[in-house]
This record gives structure tokens, C-alpha cells and sequence, in this order.
């Protein structure tokens, strides 16, 4: 066989956690393959509630470790991706239906102390009424709470990590999925399938990553024939998007009758986004989850429980569902079921490794890699330690790690761009930005533009540096731009994909 088909390591699933483990891998020196069988981040990491957080409502269930853990890595993902994470204020309107005001305190007090963020302020309590904070809710919330944390463009987040990773040398190949592997002594023997050119391909690797997602369970069953003692719960969580409710930059986050939690975050500048929902999902990952009326509804109600200006189901711009791949800790409430992860290390009589990955959450998916890491270190010879922590992800490298400096250069050299498509591109692709510019010295030279200031030239890049092979990979994931092109701007966008390929 060729050397060329030998890895260290196949991992199996392109969304956040599979991303991750290849960057942080590939540059220990080892040899990387990465299979996904669809589009990087098409499925649970592009549908989660956009945050990088502690998780607040967590402390509620003590688990304490997680949030520790998951605080520490927002620190760290703020400096390694200031360009796609930014720091987000939220205000937590009380009532004391739901929890009495000490609770609050106390869990917020932890908030602020489980993990040093000398980058974001402390939690504070405000008097809604007669702060801006609470201009936008109804008059009978009177009192709150302030704390911080991040907003993250999730799907850009995991084409970032993918992008790092084949930065160290790892291949990444989408739309490839797994068919079968066999276990031998000392390496699998996998035959992974192109489905865009229906090709068969045979490779060996040392160890496979099992990062799947919601099929990890059904990738140990079907593809690889080992059974686990773990088992993985399948969750679904939805979201809409609907014209901005407020006109400030805070993000609210609200307590319902049933103690589940809603945020309302500002979204793209002219938009809101809410969510999320918690309902467990029966079915197979394969059929694509969407909103259900009931959800629906639950999010439009809570919304209008605090709000002065209402919501229906027809003030709906988009909404999507994704299913979250959680570890089964027995919970009888889907809301209540641990967002920790859990590692499957099978080694049976001695053959080649089997690693599998059984939940998380977006925020700490740079840590579980660094423990994957740990657990493969008896089967490899790293050429460094852990290091994904100080190096910045691609266009990070702001001058001085000033955004609002750099967006503001970005405008005034290309002072032929509107306000809104600067800020876009600044917050998307960073310093990579300069790249879908190049030397352009009017808008004409970035080629057709397909509607609000996405062009030819950024299109190229995403197909060329970015594994975009569909309309649907760069209008949802690799950028928004499906909230505002319209159909007949779409089809334009699709005709000139079909045309390229």
C-alpha cells in the first residue's frame, strides 16, 4: 500500500470536536485524515445557540467541573479567535416565581469565581427600570441581573479549525464517508467513499477517532463492529430568527414557568435570534430535524412573557433545528441531561485503538481534543506538548488583537465597500479577509455580486480555501447571506456554483 494511504490517526465526523482533535494532532506532528461525510459543520455545529459559555443554568445540576472548564476555554477561544468570538453582555430579568433572587446571586457569584476573565467585567444586579437594559421588557420587570459572555459564529468556528489543521498537514476530505474498517494487530484497514465522484478508496491508520456526532453510536454498531458500555442520548434543540426585537447590543437571557431558559440574542445586525428548545429525538440522525409547531410556539410565548413588542409564527425570517449528540446519564428531562463529554478508549486484546466520543459542547471542544490527545499519548511520539491554546486560528492575527482597529483599516483602504459588507467580512474572515480583496481598487474587480456585497471573489475563496461545494454550504454555514439574498439572487449563486465545478 502507499505511504501516502497510512495514517496515524482517522478521524471519523467534520463537525466541531473531529476538527478540533485534527488540529490539535496534526500539529504533534502526527499523520491526519479527516472524513465527513457531508459539509464541515453541517449538522449539530452549525445549529447550536451561537454562545461560547460557561453555561450558567449548569451550576443548577452542580456541574461544576464543566462550567470551571468550559469558563477557562472562553478566555482562550476569545484570544485565539477575536475576529469570529466577541464578548456579549446579557441581562437576566428576575421573577421570583421562578427562582428567588439568592439562588440568582449565588450562582452568578460562582459564575464570576470558578475562572479568572480578566477580559470580560463581573455580574452585577440592575434596576430594569430605570436602566436602557430594560427599556425593551414589560414594566412590570422591574429588577435583574447583568454577566458576560460570548457570541461565535459556530460553523466558522469549525471551518477555522479545519483550515488550521490542514495548515500542520492533516487532509481533510468532505463529503467522504466511512463504509467499513477491519481491526488488525496494528493498524485499521478502512474503506472510506467519495460521494461526489462515487469513488472507493482503502486506507490504513494506527488509531480511528470515532467523532461522529449523533451517529457515533450507530458508526461502532454498523461500520465498525465494536460494542461500547456508553450510550448516546439524542436531543433536538431549535431556533428562530426574527426581525431585532431591541435595538441595543445586549443579549437577554429568560427563565421560564418550567425553569428552562431562552436566550434573545442580537444576530447579524438586523436580526434576533431565540432559542433554544430541549425535546428528546427518537428517530434516526439520518432524517433532518426541523421545527415543530409546539416549539414553535414555546419560543414565541416566552418572548412575549417579557417583552414589550410581540412575536407571532409569521414574524419568522429562518429558524433551524440540529440534534445534540449528548453523553445518556439516565436523566429523565431532556434539559437536564449533561452537556459534559465522555471518552471511549477500546484497545480489545491488544489491537489497533479505537477512540469514541460521547457529547460536549462547542466551548470546550479545544480541551477535549488536548484529552484525546492525553489518552493516545502511550500509542505515539508527539514532536510538542499541548499548543492550541496560544496559537491564534486563521485570521486571527489582528494588529494588536484589535478588531474594531482593524475593521476600521479594512473600511478605509477599501473605502468602495458599504459599512455593513467591511464588518461582515472583517468579523468572518478576519485578516483572511485581505485575500478575497486582494488588490481590488473598485467593486467591479471582485467580480459578480450576487447581492449585498457578497461577490465572485469571496465565493471563489470559499470554494477554493474553504471545502464550499454548494449554494446551501455558502449562504448557511460559511457565511449568512441566506437571510438577506433573495430567490432569485440564490438561483443566480447556484447557477454560477454548477457552472464552476
Amino acid at each position: 500500500m502507499e505511504d501516502r494511504l497510512c495514517y496515524d490517526l482517522l478521524i471519523v465526523g467534520g463537525g466541531i470536536n473531529g476538527v478540533g482533535i485534527a488540529r490539535d494532532a496534526a500539529g504533534r506532528g502526527l499523520k491526519v485524515l479527516l472524513v465527513e461525510k457531508d459539509d464541515l459543520a453541517q449538522h449539530t455545529s452549525s445549529a447550536s445557540t451561537k454562545l461560547i459559555h460557561g453555561g450558567l443554568r449548569y451550576l443548577e445540576y452542580y456541574e461544576f467541573r464543566l462550567v470551571r472548564e468550559a469558563l477557562q476555554e472562553r478566555e482562550r477561544l476569545l484570544g485565539m479567535a477575536p475576529h469570529i468570538i466577541q464578548p456579549l453582555e446579557f441581562v437576566l430579568p428576575h421573577r421570583n416565581a421562578v427562582r428567588p433572587a439568592w439562588m440568582i446571586r449565588m450562582g452568578l457569584f460562582l459564575y464570576d469565581h470558578l475562572a479568572q476573565h480578566p477580559k470580560l467585567p463581573n455580574s452585577k444586579c440592575v434596576a430594569l427600570q430605570r436602566s436602557p437594559l430594560g427599556q425593551p421588557l414589560k414594566s412590570n420587570i422591574d429588577k435583574g441581573f447583568t454577566y458576560a459572555d460570548c457570541s461565535v459564529d459556530d460553523s466558522r468556528l469549525v471551518v477555522l479549525n479545519a483550515k488550521s489543521a490542514e495548515k500542520h498537514g492533516a487532509d481533510i476530505r468532505t463529503h467522504t464517508q466511512l463504509i467499513e474498517a477491519t481491526r488488525n494487530d496494528n493498524h485499521w484497514q478502512a474503506t472510506i467513499h467519495n460521494t461526489k465522484t462515487n469513488q472507493n478508496t482503502t486506507v490504513e491508520a494506527k488509531i480511528i477517532i470515532n467523532a461522529a456526532g449523533p451517529w457515533v453510536a450507530e458508526m461502532l454498531k454498523d461500520r465498525l463492529h465494536v460494542p461500547s458500555k456508553m450510550n448516546v442520548r439524542l436531543v433536538k434543540g431549535s431556533h428562530i430568527v426574527v426581525p431585532k426585537l431591541f435595538e441595543e447590543k445586549q443579549a437577554y437571557i429568560l427563565q421560564n414557568p418550567d425553569k428552562r431558559i431562552i436566550f434573545a440574542i442580537p444576530y447579524h445586525q438586523q436580526f434576533t435570534l431565540i432559542g433554544t428548545t430541549d425535546i428528546s429525538w427518537n428517530k434516526s440522525p439520518d432524517i433532518s430535524p426541523t421545527i415543530n409547531q409546539d416549539e414553535t410556539n414555546y419560543l414565541c410565548q416566552s418572548i412575549n412573557s417579557y417583552f414589550k413588542k410581540s412575536i407571532a409564527p409569521e414574524d419568522i425570517i429562518w429558524s433551524f433545528s440540529g440534534v445534540r449528540p449528548l453523553y445518556d446519564d439516565a436523566s429523565s428531562n431532556a434539559s437536564k441531561v449533561t452537556r459534559d463529554y465522555h471518552l471511549d478508549l477500546n484497545k480489545e486484546n491488544g489491537k489497533a485503538p479505537l477512540l469514541s466520543i460521547f457529547g460536549g459542547k462547542i466551548t470546550t471542544y479545544r480541551r477535549l481534543a488536548e484529552h484525546v490527545m492525553q489518552h493516545l499519548e502511550p500509542y505515539f511520539s508527539y514532536k510538542r506538548g499541548s499548543w492550541t491554546a496560544t496559537e491564534p486560528l486563521p485570521g486571527a492575527d489582528l494588529p494588536n488583537g484589535n478588531f474594531e482597529r482593524f475593521h476600521q483599516q479594512l473600511a478605509h483602504d477599501f473605502a468602495f465597500l458599504d459599512a455593513i459588507t467591511t464588518r461582515r467580512l472583517a468579523h468572518a474572515y478576519g485578516t483572511q479577509a485581505l485575500k478575497i480583496l486582494a488588490t481590488a481598487d473598485n467593486k467591479e474587480a471582485l467580480g459578480t455580486d450576487f447581492g449585498h456585497g457578497l461577490t465572485q471573489n469571496e465565493v471563489d475563496y470559499l470554494m477554493s480555501q474553504e471545502w464550499a461545494t454548494t449554494a446551501e454550504d455558502i449562504l448557511w454555514r460559511r457565511t449568512k447571506m441566506g437571510l438577506y439574498l433573495s430567490k432569485e439572487e440564490q438561483e443566480k449563486l447556484r447557477d454560477y456554483i454548477s457552472q464552476k465545478q
